[in-house]
């Protein structure tokens, strides 16, 4: 029997419009569609519209689903009460997450089996935001992370992680975008691992890594200047 899955997103956010690509391109299709209207998600788009510029641009939300039987709804915080009614009438076995806020342990108790998001860095030493931006300034390697989410912040146990190679060329801006993919596809493959019963759980050791915040521009730049310059240690050509 196909899995449930309920799929969270904040409006139109680019990361999610790729991910959602990429499921229903591998036929894992939503039973449903939630989407956060709000002022976060208005600048959360935007930051990574931004992060993204230059780049292809996924379809919106509207076009993937051209066709499709997939109710969309909206609603002003994923944590509140409608999401949550939405949520437990759908009674999903797992909830995908396409880019949103924190999500609460309200919310996070209603699917059956378990919530995933994929996170646009390698866990568990990238935790939080800004991860492309950190791991330039840091000369980490890139790469994205999809993992089971618990209250914590990117702390759930890790299903599947992978390095994206990056090469001499690239821009700040086009890691970004390549990023996005990979978490789709990492996505994709973790839906179908719980789809055919054999989703992977590594725990994470909350001691290694670090959680970061919104990377102030000066280390954003100096991060920037160490690729364009040749001086990442982690080009794959």
């Amino acid at each position: 029997m196909p899995l449930q899955f309920t799929f969270l997103v904040l409006e139109e956010h680019p990361y999610g419009r790729e991910m959602l690509r990429i499921l229903l391109e591998n036929d894992l299709v939503p039973s449903m569609i939630i989407q956060e209207v709000s002022a976060v998600g208005d600048e959360e788009r935007e930051k990574f519209l931004t992060r993204m510029a230059g780049q292809p641009v996924p379809p919106r939300i509207t076009q993937l689903i051209t066709g499709r039987q997939i109710p969309v709804y909206c609603v002003s915080n994923h944590n509140d009460d409608v999401c949550r009614d939405l949520l437990a009438a759908d009674k999903p076995d797992v909830l995908v997450l396409g880019g949103t806020r924190i999500i609460k342990p309200n919310i996070l108790e209603i699917p059956q089996q378990s919530t995933v998001n994929a996170h646009p860095g390698i866990l568990p030493w990238l935790r939080g935001s800004a991860s492309v931006g950190w791991a330039l300034y840091k000369d980490m390697a890139q790469g994205a992370t999809a993992h089971f989410v618990n209250p914590g912040i990117d702390l759930g146990d890790i299903i599947v992680s992978r390095e994206l190679p990056v090469y001499h060329g690239d821009t700040y801006e086009s890691i970004n975008y390549r990023i996005a993919t990979l978490a789709g596809e990492l996505m994709a493959e973790a839906v179908t691992g719980l789809q055919n019963g054999n989703g992977p759980r590594t725990p994470q050791d909350p001691n290694v890594g670090e959680t970061f915040k919104v990377i102030p521009e000066d280390l954003l730049e100096e991060g920037k200047q160490r690729l364009a310059s040749g001086q990442y240690s982690h080009f794959a050509d």
